[in-house]
């Protein structure tokens, strides 16, 4: 399936039903010291004010640099890392309220593939065991003899035989242990799987394999799919719409051939300008974009647009003490969903405002300072792609 041939869901001219509605969610990790850590003496601000919604039966990519609270929203969703503040409306219920056997009652509804397929597995349960776990825990199975036609669908759909219920995760590849992982996600019939860098850890033969099965499956089960990535590449292929983080935020989103075609963000087009073509003509002629600096620390964001430390287009009238809200922008007069957190994105679109060298810009770092460092790593767009 070619970028050109995925389709949002909703694009015959119906309106999309949204599954997940998340409304202002933050996520704060609190900074203890003290011999016993009983003093707070800051917070890192991994998540801190997203909106974003997604419809059933879409794929929604999520992108950024290491560090930019990608995949801390993404178990936020599920609840795995409480938000601190904000709502996570998922089928009409708000998951960030829910506690106790309310919230694991929900979870059937809402799995996660995670990105190390080695580590998520269990060594000491075989596969059988594995896929048979949650669907004792749901109530959709009594022991594993029950499930056994169930394990067999399964098995078959992700692209394993029959024999794998027997053995365990370091009998497998890489791609099977990720297939494993899908499997056991698909086993309680859930209606979103959080797919978190599902296909980072392979190799790019078999990237191609798990994508090409998360698209299958997808159409034959009805599933949505919130995938976490850094490959612009992966994203583009699988995703519906795709949205933009940084330090945090969510700074551009658009859908996939809009968000290739024409970015508005000035991170974007830098993320964009990284990726290497292999046409050495196009390549001299395009855009190169070099951002400067790392990503700032999480545990002390910059005022105002939290990327103006590092733009080529920063205005110090607005982009230092103004923080962008993310809006809709029209392109050439047609306003359909292009969402973009910059103040300048249609003088900087149109010509009117041009890059410039970027100022060293003094931030307080004794947040970091006292940390030991940033958190989250410093990342650079090497990283990042």
């Amino acid at each position: 399936m070619t970028t050109t041939e995925h389709e949002a869901p909703g694009a015959a001219g119906t309106e999309p039903e949204v599954l997940v509605d998340v409304q202002g969610v933050k996520v704060h990790f609190p900074i203890k010291a003290g011999v016993i850590l009983d003093r707070v003496i800051g917070y890192v601000y991994a998540v801190d004010g997203v909106d974003l919604t997604i419809h059933k039966g879409e794929t929604y990519g999520l992108v950024g640099e290491s560090g930019c609270g990608k995949s801390t929203l993404g178990r936020a969703i599920l609840n795995l890392e409480p938000p601190t503040d904000g709502k996570v409306i998922f089928d009409g219920v708000d998951i960030a309220s829910l506690k106790g056997e309310a919230l694991r009652t929900k979870r059937q509804d809402i799995q996660m593939v995670f990105q190390d397929p080695l580590s998520s597995l269990d060594p000491r349960q075989s596969v059988e065991s594995l896929l048979v776990e949650g669907m004792q825990a749901h109530g959709l199975a009594k022991n594993a003899k029950e499930a056994r036609p169930r394990l067999r669908e399964l098995l078959k759909a992700v692209g394993l035989p029959v024999q794998a219920l027997s053995k365990y995760p370091h009998e497998f590849s890489g791609g099977q242990r990720q297939r494993i992982g899908i499997a056991r996600a698909l086993s309680v019939n859930p209606k979103l799987i959080v797919a978190d860098e599902p296909v980072s850890a392979l190799d790019v033969s078999v990237q191609a394999q798990v994508i090409n099965l998360l698209e299958d499956l997808q159409e034959e089960y009805g599933l949505t799919y919130l995938v976490v990535a850094h490959d612009l590449a992966v994203v583009r292929h699988i995703s519906d719409r795709i949205g933009v983080m940084y330090l945090g935020s969510l700074v551009e989103e658009a859908a996939a051939a809009d968000l290739y075609a024409q970015p508005l963000h000035p991170y974007t087009r830098a993320l964009l300008s990284a990726v290497p073509i292999p046409d050495p003509d196009v390549e001299d002629s395009r855009e190169q974009i070099l951002l400067t600096g790392d990503l700032p620390s999480p545990s002390n964001p910059p005022s105002g647009c939290r990327f103006h430390t590092r733009c080529p287009w920063r205005q110090e009238t607005r982009c230092d003490d103004e923080r962008p809200q993310l809006r809709v922008v029209a392109i050439d007069g047609v306003v359909e969903g292009h969402r973009v957190a910059c103040h300048w994105a249609e003088q900087i679109e149109s010509g009117e405002l041009q890059p410039h060298a970027v100022k060293a810009i003094a931030i307080d770092p004794s947040a970091s300072d006292t940390l030991g460092g940033d958190l989250m790593g410093p990342a650079s767009l090497t990283e990042a792609l």
